[in-house]
């Protein structure tokens, strides 16, 4: 009896052991963990990995639902036969929606110059590219519940009390989001089965002249709306496989952060690491760029999912 009880405490020190050490091996290799990215429209009560410093976009990357997605899209691609050309730009309008808990930047209130900057941003970012996008209106909405819980229980009632437009117009949410969370938005393909939820939802802090260095020089709005326009993450899948599903975007195999010049994780792969590219996750100052293959995804996403819906 006593021979099985040292028995006994033995592996208990060594199974806590090898806990402590699994979940410091985790912590220390977060930089090159994707964050947890729940589904959309659910109580996110489960937080992400927050990386204190790193960019989080909490956009939904599931790859059961993206292998469904593109399988979707493929069908509706080949059904259309070339009969519907891509759309290659074009104006998209935008309802800015500001979520606060009071009066003031700190409280969520940004200023009407940080939205204006915000647009310029974004317009020139994909204007190249043909797409601009035109500010239809404001609204600014005081609430604490929603201003903290927009990335939560709350994002379906902010956004069936807010949300304005079509399939084509796009709905920016300001707020709060829990869990060190930049930033999150819809696909394309998500707008049928869940039209109120469509849109992009950004910390208020991350628009130009906010708070939240090095992320507050607008390009949080950019990487969502690329997210909303068809865009996956340029590590996507890691090194295998269909990756972002954009043949001119080197393979990745994990995030980026800061701007690591020369940055080469997938060595087999042709191409050093896309950490200029706006769907990567790089300070705002080292995001300049979408590529042509992301350009041909955009306009063939737009012309299927959003395009006269």
């Amino acid at each position: 009896m006593n021979k099985f009880r040292v028995l006994t405490a033995v592996f208990s020190l060594f199974a806590i052991t090898l806990a402590v050490f699994l979940g410091f091996n985790y912590v220390s290799n977060a930089e090159s963990a994707e964050p947890f990215e729940a589904e959309q429209g659910s109580d996110k009560t489960i937080q992400p990995l927050v990386v204190k410093g790193d960019r989080l976009c909490a956009t939904d990357h599931n790859p059961q639902k993206i292998a469904f997605a593109e399988a979707d899209f493929a069908e509706r691609r080949a059904k259309s036969d070339g009969s519907q050309p891509n759309v290659a730009g074009g104006v998209i309008n935008v309802y800015f929606h500001v979520i606060n808990q009071g009066t003031g930047i700190a409280n969520g209130d940004i200023t009407t110059t940080m939205i204006n900057n915000q647009m310029s941003v974004l317009n020139s970012a994909f204007g190249s590219w043909g797409w601009s996008f035109n500010l239809v209106s404001t609204s600014r909405t005081t609430n604490a519940t929603w201003y903290n819980g927009c990335y939560g229980s709350s994002e379906s009632a902010m956004k069936n009390a807010l949300r304005q437009g079509t399939a084509d117009d796009l709905n920016i949410y300001t707020c709060n989001p829990s869990g060190g969370i930049l930033g999150y938005a819809t696909f394309p393909s998500s707008y049928t089965s869940s039209p109120k939820l469509d849109g992009v939802v950004v910390l208020y802090s991350s628009l130009p002249g906010g708070s939240a260095a090095p992320y507050n020089l607008g390009d949080t709005g950019t990487h969502e709306v690329g997210h909303w326009m068809g865009l996956y993450h340029t590590f996507q899948g890691g090194c295998n496989g269909s990756g972002d599903y954009v043949t001119d975007t080197a393979a990745e195999r994990s995030a980026a952060f800061g701007c690591p010049s020369g940055r080469d994780s997938c060595a087999s792969k042709a191409g050093l690491d896309p950490i200029t590219n706006f769907m990567d996750y790089t300070d705002d100052s080292c995001m300049v760029r979408f590529s042509s293959g992301q350009d041909s995804r955009m306009d063939s996403q737009f012309t299927t999912y959003r395009y006269n819906r």
